[in-house]
C-alpha cells in the first residue's frame, strides 16, 4: 500500500528529483541537499549510469521501481529503465493523484551545453517533466571526474531553484543550466543564454575482443561553430554559468518559407 504521504496535499512545494548517472552518483546527492531547503523531496532515478540515453524509453522490457534508502529522510525509488522512465513512472505511478511542482534533473557529471542537449539523458529527463507541463530545471556540471566538487554548484542550483519557485515559468518549462569547473568564489554569476551552434567531430576506434571479434568505440571531439558573446559556450568559457530556456519543438522555422515558395507545398 502506497504510503498517505503519497496522497495527502502537503503546504510546501513537491519536487521530483532525478538524474542519468545513477542514483547513488554524488551530483543527485547534492542535488537533493539544495532541493531540501524548498519542499517536500521525492526521488526516482536510475538503478545504473545512463548517461548519453537522450529521450530513450523502455517498451519491450517491464519496468521496475525498487524503494531503496540512499538519502537520509527522503523518499527515494530507483528504476530499472532509463531517465525519461523515471520521470513517466514518477508522474503516472508514484505521485499519480498529486501535482509535482518542479522537477530537477542531475546535477550531471560533465557539460549539457550546445547540441549536447540533444543526447543527454539528464535533458530529457527534465524535457519530460516540462513536456508534462511541470517546471523543470537540468542542472549540469562541467567536471566528469565521480569526486567532483559540487560547492560552486549546489550554491548556485540554491539560488535559480529559489527563483523557479518564486516566478513560475510563463514561456516553456524547461531551463538547461551549466556551470563552470571553477571555485564557487571565481564563478562570476548567471548568463541566460542562447544555445551555441557547435557539432561533434566523431570517429570510432576499432579494435578486437579476446575472441578475435572486431569491436568499435566512438571517441570525438566538439566543435563550436558559433562565436556569439550570448551563447552557452560563451557564458561558461568566461567563468559564467549559462542558463539556456530550452524546448521540444524542433522546427526550423526560417526553413518553411523557403520550401513553400519553392513548390513544395501542394493545393
Amino acid at each position: 500500500m502506497m504510503p498517505c504521504s503519497y496522497l495527502c496535499p502537503m503546504s510546501k512545494p513537491l519536487i521530483l528529483v532525478t538524474n542519468d548517472d545513477g542514483i547513488v552518483a554524488p551530483g543527485i546527492r547534492a542535488l537533493v541537499e539544495v532541493a531540501a531547503q524548498f519542499g517536500e523531496i521525492i526521488v526516482v532515478a536510475p538503478d545504473s549510469p545512463q548517461s548519453g540515453q537522450g529521450h530513450a524509453i523502455t517498451i519491450h522490457d517491464p519496468l521496475r521501481l525498487r524503494q531503496v534508502d540512499v538519502f537520509e529522510g527522503i523518499q527515494a525509488w530507483e528504476c530499472s529503465g532509463t531517465p525519461v522512465d523515471c520521470v513517466k513512472l514518477a508522474k503516472h505511478v508514484l505521485l499519480k493523484d498529486r501535482k509535482i511542482d518542479l522537477c530537477l534533473s542531475g546535477i550531471n557529471h560533465g557539460s549539457n551545453s550546445s547540441i549536447n542537449i540533444l543526447y543527454s539523458g539528464t535533458m530529457s529527463a527534465a524535457m519530460e517533466a516540462a513536456l508534462e507541463g511541470i517546471d523543470s530545471i537540468g542542472f549540469s556540471l562541467l567536471d566528469f571526474s565521480f569526486n567532483a566538487d559540487f560547492s560552486g554548484a549546489k550554491h548556485w542550483a540554491s539560488k535559480i531553484v529559489s527563483y523557479a519557485l518564486e516566478h513560475p515559468f510563463r514561456h516553456g518549462h524547461l531551463l538547461n543550466v551549466n556551470i563552470p569547473k571553477l571555485p564557487a568564489a571565481e564563478i562570476k554569476g548567471i548568463r541566460v543564454c542562447r544555445q551555441c551552434e557547435g557539432r561533434w567531430i566523431e570517429e570510432f576506434v576499432e579494435g578486437k575482443d579476446p575472441s578475435g571479434r572486431p569491436y568499435y568505440w566512438l571517441t570525438g571531439r566538439f566543435v563550436k561553430q558559433d562565436e556569439g558573446e550570448d551563447t552557452d559556450e560563451w557564458a561558461l568559457e568566461h567563468g559564467y554559468i549559462s542558463v539556456v530556456p530550452s524546448m521540444h519543438d524542433l522546427t526550423n522555422y526560417q526553413a518553411i518559407p523557403e520550401l513553400v515558395n519553392n513548390g513544395l507545398t501542394t493545393r
